[in-house]
């Protein structure tokens, strides 16, 4: 399922949510699909259990699963689920990137020029 090279820098059990959520957010993952056993996920990804089952109960808090007692942990059922996954991921990634601009003293027109020449790069690359 996840394939994580974990980073020093941010807690693993953020990274193993952002990691379901990006699933997510790409349809790898789907409202009602069965999340592995927290013991399963622990071994598959090399990490402690009780990190994975603070996992399991952030992303309840969250509203992103629901656990069905005897069934297991599931992707919460809703259309609008996976529009409010995205729409917070694309959300961060743009204020970060803005931000980091900002921070190196570049213009709104420089961040925007750059935006423009970089999307047709990759849409060139793509298509």
């Amino acid at each position: 399922m996840l394939k994580i090279e974990f980073d020093k820098a941010q807690p693993i059990y953020l990274q193993i949510i952002d990691q379901i959520k990006k699933a997510l957010a790409r349809g790898s993952l789907n409202p009602g699909d069965k999340l592995p056993s927290q013991r399963e996920l622990a071994l598959t990804l090399g990490v402690n259990p009780n990190t994975i089952q603070r996992v399991y109960r952030e992303m309840e808090q969250m509203g992103l699963t629901e656990t069905l007692r005897g069934q297991g942990t599931y992707i919460k059922q809703g259309d609008d689920l996976v529009k409010m996954v995205r729409s917070e991921m694309v959300n961060t990634v743009a204020e970060n990137f803005i931000n980091e601009m900002l921070a190196l003293g570049c213009s709104k027109e420089e961040i925007m020029t750059l935006v423009k020449q970089l999307l047709d790069k990759s849409i060139k690359l793509k298509g």
